[in-house]
C-alpha cells in the first residue's frame, strides 16, 4: 500500500499548480448584424451536434478558438512568457 501512495506523491510533484478557474463576467455590446452571425452560428451548431446551445454558451469557446488560431498572437504571448491558451480549444469534433 506504501508503495502506491508513494507512487501518487511522485506524480503530485509533477503536477503543475492547476490555473484559476473562477469564471469572470464580461458583457459586451455587439451590432445587430454580429447577434444574428451568432443566432445563425448557434443553429448551426445545433444542426451539426443536435444539440442547442445559447449563444452566450458558445461564445467563451469561440473567443478561445479564435485566439488560439491566431499565430502572431499566440508567438507574441509565447515571447512574452505568457501561459498558452486551453488544449481543450484544439480537440478535433467527435
Amino acid at each position: 500500500m506504501a508503495g502506491g501512495f508513494d507512487r501518487l506523491v511522485q506524480a503530485l510533484g509533477t503536477l503543475a499548480k492547476l490555473p484559476e478557474r473562477t469564471p469572470v463576467k464580461l458583457t459586451v455590446t455587439v451590432s445587430p448584424d454580429l447577434m444574428q452571425s451568432l443566432k445563425d452560428y448557434a443553429e448551426v451548431y445545433r444542426r451539426e451536434y443536435g444539440q442547442k446551445e445559447p449563444v452566450e454558451q458558445l461564445v467563451p469557446f469561440m473567443l478561445e478558438a479564435f485566439l488560439a488560431s491566431d499565430r502572431t498572437f499566440v508567438r507574441t504571448r509565447k515571447e512574452l512568457g505568457k501561459p498558452a491558451s486551453d488544449p481543450s480549444v484544439n480537440q478535433t469534433r467527435e
